[in-house]
């Protein structure tokens, strides 16, 4: 009897743990989403003001590198355009 009693708790915590995750991912995905609605319509003042969205875009990706990863990249552009004859 005491087995079940301590099972049917276990059950309960491990259930009310369970919803609390839940719940807590659910808001962050709202809060998520609220972020990206937000990021949106900064892009569309910043076309709407003459920004090219696409450019600011690659900035903002190319300011999450560091110095070195970014000459990295470009270089290897470089290279791959050169062999194409791009440049």
């Amino acid at each position: 009897m005491a087995d079940d009693i301590t099972a049917e708790s276990a059950q309960t915590v491990a259930a009310g743990q369970l919803r609390a995750f839940i719940e807590r991912i659910e808001r962050l995905e709202e809060e998520k989403q609220t972020i990206a609605d937000d990021i949106k319509e900064v892009f569309a003042e910043a076309k709407g003001t003459g920004f090219d969205t696409k450019a600011l875009r690659t900035i903002i990706r190319l300011r999450k590198k560091d110095a070195a990863e970014r000459q990295e990249e470009e270089a290897i552009l470089d290279l791959y355009k050169a062999a194409l004859g791009m440049e």
